[in-house]
């Protein structure tokens, strides 16, 4: 039988699909990138906030298609969506034969399995897995789904903090680090399948360590990949601006192999806000730790994102979010409009934003923040960056691919010309000479 897969959300969930498909390649089923060949397509869901519920269900009624007008014999749904919304999947989506919850993706080839018994015998009941998400294992051998040069590395699992808007806990457990051996040795293992940057994930990065170790350890782990490997890139994604410690700090520092770039999502700035989500710290905290790391990481990159239409949030607040967004000068930042996810305390507020006034406020913010950055962007004219090619666009005649400053589609990139073809997974200089919007231009570097 061929499988099919459909991996949808973030990373972390890309992890997830990577690992089932290891399983169902080593049980001797056949992957194929093409839905229409498929005999049983995986629909790996995410179900974070409302678009991306209504994503994951476009996608399996498109496959259901597949089902009734072509040759496909099953759909298997797992992941966020089929863990938070199980019994609504099995009553209103019969197109739908197996579905399996967040802490039960080691169990893909027996839902696959079950397809083909439920073809012999009508009346076997669907297959479903929803093992306790909380003490299910980490992990596992992976099939990389991302080009081999880069990859993410999922060190947790989880999220403790209970922020009041996010459902993530109730779908995803509470937190819980992997065991650090296992982590370096995952490492190298992506190091000899020819990963040069190492992208670190959690839902909380820097709470690593603290329920296995009684203390943070993210930067102990980052040391000791360093010295077990040669990766030369290892980016940090998703870190909590309370946990950032003076260690992580001088890691990032003094270890030349990780860039000098972190993702922090702050969410806003207003104490108020703060507050209402239930985030820790507030706003005197989160401008200490952004000084900290431009006064002790030089030419650090800082990403973050900002939910704006929070309920209760005052013409005062937004205005303090814009200035604070001015005077920060992120190099990167997202903006979302406040989601009511059902099942969360921010959704039963009684002080909900108008959906327009939502929109008007990422507008605002969106388009002073695109300043900012032709501003910062205009001060590389002339500059040379380290450029991690990733590919050669025909039309254009131009290469591509990202400097240090650049995470994986969300970012930027730098295009470039160069006097002769230049191999994906490739690392040159690339002379700056032009900014369009978030992507610079240039001309690589070559030795003769």
């Amino acid at each position: 039988m061929k499988i099919g897969f459909v991996s949808l959300g973030c990373p972390k969930n890309q992890l997830d699909t990577e690992v089932m498909l290891h399983e169902l390649v080593s049980a001797g089923y056949e992957i194929t990138p093409d839905e229409t060949e498929a005999d049983v397509v995986v629909i790996n869901t995410c179900a974070f906030i409302e678009s991306a519920k209504k994503e994951a269900i476009d996608n399996i009624l498109d496959v259901a298609w597949l089902k009734k007008h072509r040759s496909l014999k099953g759909i298997v749904v797992t992941g966020c969506l089929a863990e938070r919304y199980r019994e609504e999947i099995l009553a209103e989506l019969p197109e739908v034969d197996a579905l399996l919850g967040v802490g039960s993706i080691h169990h893909i080839v027996e839902a696959v399995e079950s397809i083909a018994a439920r073809k012999k015998n009508k009346k076997t009941p669907k297959y479903t897995s929803f093992e306790d998400k909380n003490t299910v294992a980490l992990g596992g051998d992976r099939v990389l789904t991302t080009p081999e040069y880069y990859s993410y590395l999922k060190i947790a699992e989880g999220c403790d903090n209970r922020c009041t808007y996010c459902a993530i806990p109730s779908i995803r457990g509470r937190f819980r680090s992997r065991p650090m051996d296992e982590l370096v040795e995952e490492a190298k293992q992506l190091e000899a399948l020819g990963v040069k940057e190492l992208n670190i994930v959690a839902q909380d990065t820097t709470r690593y360590g603290k329920d296995l170790y009684g203390e943070y350890k993210l930067h102990e782990l980052l040391h000791r990949i360093t010295e077990a490997t040669s990766i030369p890139w290892i980016r940090l994604l998703y870190c909590y601006p309370d946990k950032i410690t003076d260690e992580l700090i001088a890691e990032i520092r003094d270890n030349d192999r990780i860039v000098k770039y972190i993702d922090l999502p702050l969410q806003h700035i207003s104490d108020r806000m703060l507050k209402a989500m239930n985030r820790h710290g507030d706003g005197a905290m989160i401008r200490g730790v952004i000084e900290k790391l431009r006064r002790e990481v030089k030419d650090i990159t800082i990403r973050t994102t900002f939910i704006v239409g929070f309920p209760g949030e005052s013409e005062a607040d937004f205005e303090e979010l814009c200035t604070f967004v001015d005077s920060a000068r992120f190099e990167h930042m997202g903006v979302f409009t406040y989601s009511p996810e059902e099942g969360t305390p921010a959704a039963e507020m009684t002080d909900q934003i108008d959906e327009q006034v939502k929109q008007d406020r990422m507008d605002i913010l969106m388009k002073q923040q695109m300043a900012l950055n032709a501003t910062e962007n205009g001060k590389k004219v002339g500059s040379t960056v380290r450029v991690l090619v990733e590919d050669f666009d025909p039309v254009s005649e131009a290469h591509f691919g990202r400097s240090a400053a650049d995470a994986p589609d969300i970012d930027g990139k730098v295009y470039f010309k160069a006097a002769r073809r230049i191999a994906p997974g490739s690392m040159i200089d690339v002379k700056i000479r032009e900014v369009v919007d978030y992507d610079l231009y240039g001309r690589a570097i070559l030795s003769k």
